[in-house]
């Protein structure tokens, strides 16, 4: 039967050592810790990269397929996954509706999103120049109308702006070539939104 050899306890090395065992608990656990900050080394690796609003977004109400806010997709025939790490909200126009945003998701894989007004999306390793496959829009015709996926805020009148924050998805929700996904607001069309994706970028 294969073993897996750790050692139990603390270890005391140098950074001349040339080998050791990995560290385990009394548990037969394996014992990590972080070196870098948790996208560190994907970002070094310039698999990460980011994309948000430029200039002031009016949103589309609902799901529809003509759609204007920030959209994420990824072409058909990439070869690589989007997966997305965080996304943020932001306001700066006094609200005229109660309305709740979140994110909608679609796919085909027939037809890509047409991009309308495309953005320019960045590497997270800022200054290598890295182009990503992931495509960014503040406006965009869908290939079919989206899903709604996770809801993130909401106003609690028609005068309050939304509460700007940043949201972690963890590499939870993750584009195949052909999918995308949407800054969504179900109610109404709301102006003034400020909107980002950052999402890393994997080989099928």
């Amino acid at each position: 039967m294969p073993t897996n050899q750790l050692l139990i306890g603390p270890q005391a090395l140098s950074d001349t050592m040339l080998s050791t065992s990995a560290r385990g608990g009394k548990q037969g656990d394996a014992i990590v810790s972080e070196l870098h900050g948790r996208y560190y080394e994907q970002t070094y690796r310039k698999n990460v990269f980011f994309a948000a609003s430029q200039a002031v977004a009016t949103t589309t109400v609902g799901l529809a397929t003509t759609y204007t806010g920030l959209c994420l997709s990824n072409p058909i025939g990439s070869g690589v996954t989007l997966a997305l790490n965080k996304a943020s909200i932001g306001q700066s126009v006094i609200e005229t509706a109660v309305d709740a945003f979140g994110l909608a998701v679609g796919y085909s894989g027939a037809t890509n999103v047409v991009h309308t007004a495309a953005l320019t999306p960045q590497s997270a390793l800022i200054g290598s120049g890295v182009t990503p496959f992931g495509k960014v829009d503040s406006s965009a015709t869908l290939p079919v109308a989206p899903t709604y996926h996770s809801f993130l805020q909401s106003t609690s009148s028609a005068t309050t702006d939304v509460t700007s924050g940043m949201f972690d998805y963890e590499g939870s929700l993750i584009l195949l070539p052909g999918a995308f996904v949407i800054w969504a607001s179900p109610a109404a069309s709301v102006a003034g939104m400020w909107f980002s994706f950052q999402w890393e970028e994997n080989p099928l």
